[in-house]
C-alpha cells in the first residue's frame, strides 16, 4: 500500500509540475511570441521524414499588421462568440457531441448494411468493405484550438480534452483576447507547411497580411477546419460559397 501511495503522490506532483510549466509558458507569451507550437514541431518532423526536406513558410507579424478583415473573418467562421465566452463555448460543445453521436450511429448502421451485403455475395467475390468513418466535428473555440496547437498531441481522448480545457482557462486568465487572437493567427495552419497569416497571405494572394481585403480574408477563414484539403482546391464551389457567407457576417463581428 505504501508503494501505491508513493506512486499516486508522484503522479500528482508530476501533473502539478506540468500545469505549472504550462502556466509559466503562457504567462511569458504575454510579452514574448512563441517560437513554435507542438503541432508545428510534429509537422516539421513529418515533412522531413516524408520528403527529406523542410518546406516551411511562417513569419510573425504583430497584431496591428494583421488586417482587421482577416480577424473578423476568422472569428465569424471559427468562433462567433469569441469575445463573449470564457474560453469554452459549452453550448457548442454539447451540439458537437450530439452531432458526433448521430454521425457515429449512421456509420455503424452503414457498416452493418455493408456487412449484410457482403454475407449475401458468393464467397469468391465477397470482400471486406471498408468501415465508413463518421464525420467528426469539434465545437472548439479559438482559444481551445490555440491550447491544443501550442502544447498538446493530436489524438482524441478524454484525458487530452480535459488537459485542453485546463490550458484554455489558463490562456484566458493570463492573456487578453487580443493577444490570444494574435498568437492564434500567427501560428494556425493554412496549408502544407504554411503557418500564420503572413505566410498564408503571401502564399495564396501574393500580398501581406496587412493588405487582405474582405473576400480574400473570408477565403482564408474557410480553409481553417481542413487546410490541407482545401489547399488542393482553393477555388472550389464550396470554398467560394462559404466565403461569401462569411463575408456577409463579418460586419457584425466585434473585435477584441
Amino acid at each position: 500500500m505504501k508503494l501505491v501511495g508513493r506512486m499516486l503522490a508522484l503522479l500528482v506532483i508530476s501533473l502539478l509540475a506540468l500545469e505549472i510549466f504550462f502556466a509559466g509558458r503562457i504567462a511569458l507569451m504575454a510579452v514574448v511570441a512563441p517560437q513554435s507550437t507542438t503541432f508545428q514541431r510534429s509537422e516539421i518532423w513529418r515533412l522531413v521524414t516524408e520528403r527529406g526536406e523542410l518546406a516551411w513558410r511562417q513569419e510573425w507579424v504583430d497584431n496591428e499588421r494583421i488586417s482587421n478583415n482577416l480577424k473578423r473573418a476568422v472569428i465569424a467562421s471559427e468562433d462567433a462568440a469569441f469575445t463573449e465566452h470564457g474560453g469554452v463555448d459549452w453550448d457548442a460543445l454539447e451540439k458537437a457531441w450530439e452531432k458526433n453521436q448521430r454521425a457515429e450511429a449512421r456509420a455503424e448502421k452503414q457498416a452493418q448494411r455493408d456487412e449484410k451485403r457482403r454475407a449475401n455475395r458468393p464467397a469468391a467475390v465477397a470482400t471486406t468493405p471498408k468501415r465508413p468513418e463518421p464525420r467528426i466535428v469539434g465545437g472548439s473555440t479559438i482559444t481551445q484550438q490555440l491550447a491544443k496547437n501550442l502544447f498538446l498531441a493530436g489524438e482524441r481522448n478524454l484525458a487530452r480534452k480535459g488537459q485542453e480545457i485546463v490550458v484554455t482557462f489558463m490562456l484566458e486568465a493570463l492573456l487578453s483576447k487580443q493577444r490570444i487572437l494574435e498568437i492564434y493567427l500567427n501560428n494556425v495552419e493554412w496549408g502544407e507547411g504554411v503557418f500564420g497569416a503572413e505566410a498564408a497571405a503571401q502564399h495564396y494572394f501574393r500580398t501581406s497580411a496587412t493588405n487582405l481585403g474582405t473576400y480574400p480574408s473570408a477565403r482564408l477563414a474557410v480553409m481553417l477546419p481542413a487546410p490541407k484539403r482545401f489547399e488542393k482546391r482553393p477555388g472550389s464551389g464550396y470554398v467560394l460559397s462559404r466565403a461569401a457567407t462569411i463575408q456577409a457576417r463579418m460586419g457584425s463581428v466585434d473585435l477584441p
